[in-house]
């Protein structure tokens, strides 16, 4: 098992999902009057943390087996299933059919003459 803990406080940073963006996630289902600890913040920041670095690393593991470099949406799929998450997973390919449509949505969209393309 690889040793995930990070040698630096900077390193700490740089795996863990900003603060304000899990701060604002948590307060969107309590109570308007509610406050949030900075401990259990930092706890659910963790976690988070952890739960992507273990769904990546055996989507990373398939990958690697399979000779490719790059891990692919239905691979982190395939890791949950794995990893026995498998409620996750149908609201998830869901959402990844929504967001391959709407990327080949925008990538005809920018071949079209005429169309605003900013990288024209």
């Amino acid at each position: 098992m690889r040793d995930r803990t990070p040698s630096t406080e900077a390193g700490s940073q740089d795996r863990h999902l900003p603060i304000a963006n899990i701060s604002r996630n948590m307060k969107k289902y309590l109570p308007g009057s509610a406050k949030i600890a900075k401990d259990a913040k930092e706890a659910v920041q963790e976690c988070l943390s952890e739960f992507i670095s273990f769904v990546t690393s055996e989507a990373s593991d398939k990958c690697h087996r399979e000779r490719r470099k790059t891990i692919m949406g239905d691979d982190l799929l395939w890791a949950m299933h794995t990893l026995g998450f498998d409620s996750y997973i149908e609201p998830l390919r869901v959402y990844l059919a929504k967001f391959r449509e709407a990327e080949k949505q925008a990538i005809a969209s920018a071949g079209r003459p005429g169309s605003a393309n900013p990288d024209a």
